[in-house]
């Protein structure tokens, strides 16, 4: 066992950098020209394979906006579920169609496939360029569907500061309470990408760019792959993932 990743146990993959949202907010700046998705068979045997290896308590989707590839999305999962993954989990801003058949189609879809854990970004900034209604009825669906769902707000400052950013969310999580779903912990937005763009004024002038989200490279907890394939210093499309595994240095 590589001892840079003795403590891994969480498979992340970032299925599309596509998105349906041009969020002020977004640490990646710009998603604009993203068509390129990860291959649900190449990440379902990377699942696999890594979990022959290491006791992985959690496998995660994200963006972009995931559910534009949901049959990705419920490749990974299924393959966890089926591994005994315990947490298996979709972070999505609920927007990838308009029509309610595909909509409801893709909810069922995804409570088929196991996941049992959905954050749901909704905020100021996702409103700016999402519509509600969609996103409302996809929760409903996914409710409906016994998906445990969570809101996921990304907070301004901090999830009590009283800007105009912060009011809006508060304003839009209020219209999610006939359907019940609990409200996460959300994120603080941190000044990088569009928000270094965007939202400069509510930054230090010193604030660095950290992310939150940075492994350390010397004790590897969660595996990320990127949507083109690339994982640690490698691609899975070129190199197993055990190999990439076994080769890795910080």
């Amino acid at each position: 066992m590589n001892p840079y990743l003795k403590n891994l146990k969480k498979i992340e993959f970032v299925v599309t950098m596509a998105c349906t949202g041009k969020c002020r907010h977004c640490s990646e700046g710009d998603h604009e020209g993203f068509t390129e998705h990860i291959d649900k068979t190449v990440a379902a045997e990377a699942v696999r394979k890594i979990c022959s290896r290491y006791d992985i308590s959690t496998v995660m989707t994200f963006g972009g906006e995931p559910l534009l590839y949901p049959e990705t999305v419920c490749a990974i999962h299924k393959t966890a579920a089926g591994l005994g993954v315990a947490k298996r989990q979709v972070i999505t801003n609920g927007f990838f169609s308009k029509n309610k058949d595909r909509i409801k189609a893709v909810a069922s879809s995804l409570a088929d496939s196991g996941v049992n854990a959905l954050l749901l970004s909704v905020d100021a900034f996702h409103q700016e360029t999402i519509p509600l209604d969609p996103v409302m009825f996809f929760a409903e669906c996914a409710v409906n569907a016994g998906i445990p769902v969570k809101l996921q707000p990304a907070w301004l400052v901090s999830a009590g500061d009283q800007n105009p950013y912060n009011e809006k969310t508060r304003e839009i999580i209020r219209a999610f309470e006939p359907l019940r779903i609990p409200l996460n912990q959300g994120n603080v937005v941190f000044p990088s990408g569009n928000a270094l763009k965007y939202l400069r004024e509510y930054f230090d002038d010193k604030a660095a760019p950290f992310s939150p989200y940075e492994e350390d490279p010397e004790d590897i907890r969660t595996i990320s792959f990127d949507a083109n394939g690339d994982v640690l210093n490698g691609n899975v499309y070129e190199t197993d993932i055990l190999e990439i595994i076994r080769t890795y240095r910080p």
